[in-house]
């Protein structure tokens, strides 16, 4: 893939990020962040993208005229809506702004909202497991570390696969690890609860699919799921890193956070999960193997149901 092709496509996703004007500052904040360190991944001046589309410089028939194929304009639409499903159900002006992406894109009206239905059915995944018996059960110490490990190993093995839909299955993952960790400690969590302890922690939901799938689309190992490949499948060379670590530091934050009652504040839990999270890291290479092997026994077409199960 181009340069030209991919800052049209991570325009396209700045655009989504920014569509409802109701981003938290500190959402916003994170977004700049990730651009910045993005930046050195690739020769496209990722900050001043950013600044571009939130002073409205950037306008969508240069963004399609910068997209020379039909796969192109497809992957640009699909990382669109995950960027706007990532936090949740679309808003009225996501929704809207998402129609005119795809018009302007020129992408099929039906496979659109197929993947739109996908996608908002990923975003709207119960917390609570499906099965009774595993809602209603509660862990131990070193069932919860378990269940930790194995949940950041499985996100590791998710965030191998190159379709754009895998990396947004990390996040209802994530949101399903914590709601464990509660019930196990007796709290019955709901969504709203959820993400607004992953947000305190510092892990915005828009912000982490971005970061996540903007790695992957410049390293070229990024495919649509209507399109066609673009790039190599990614298996053995996308690192997984940060969606290993992310998850893994989560677990183990909301498992200190329940178990001492919730008297954390604020600034405690960004500070145990940055501490976490860089312990974490160092935890990759080790675990890398298991993640490697896991994802390739995924069947992306059904990333729907393993979250749903897990």
């Amino acid at each position: 893939m181009i340069e030209q092709e991919q800052k049209a496509i991570l325009t396209a996703c700045l655009m989504a990020a920014f569509a409802d004007g109701n981003k938290h500052a500190r959402e916003r904040a994170e977004i700049k962040s990730i651009a910045e360190s993005l930046a050195g991944e690739a020769s496209i001046n990722l900050s001043a993208l950013v600044q571009d589309v939130l002073l409205k410089r950037v306008s969508l028939p240069a963004l399609t005229a910068a997209l020379s194929t039909s796969q192109s304009r497809q992957l640009a639409y699909e990382m669109a809506v995950c960027v706007c499903d990532a936090d949740g159900a679309q808003s009225p002006a996501e929704r809207e702004f998402l129609i005119t992406l795809r018009d302007a894109l020129g992408v099929d009206a039906g496979t659109a909202e197929a993947f739109a239905a996908e996608a908002e059915k990923m975003a709207e995944v119960p917390i609570a497991p499906m099965t009774p018996v595993a809602a209603a059960s509660t862990m131990g110490r070193e069932e919860i570390d378990k269940a930790i490990l194995d949940a950041a190993i499985l996100n590791g093995a998710v965030e191998l696969l190159p379709e754009s839909l895998a990396t947004m299955a990390i996040i209802p993952l994530q949101m399903r690890l914590v709601y464990r960790i509660g019930k196990s400690y007796g709290y019955e969590l709901d969504r709203g609860h959820i993400k607004d302890f992953l947000a305190t922690a510092g892990v915005g939901l828009t912000s982490q699919y971005l970061e996540q799938a903007g790695r992957k689309l410049l390293g070229g190992l990024l495919r649509g799921v209507g399109g066609g490949l673009l790039g190599g499948l990614g298996k053995q060379a996308v690192s997984s890193g940060m969606s290993f670590a992310s998850t893994y530091a989560l677990g183990q934050v909301a498992r200190h956070y329940y178990a001492g009652g919730r008297t954390l504040n604020a600034q405690m839990l960004r500070d145990a999960f940055s501490e976490i999270l860089g312990e974490a890291k160092t935890l990759h290479s080790r675990y890398l193997p298991q993640m490697q092997a896991q994802a390739r026994t995924l069947d992306a077409g059904r990333l729907l149901n393993l979250v749903q199960r897990s």
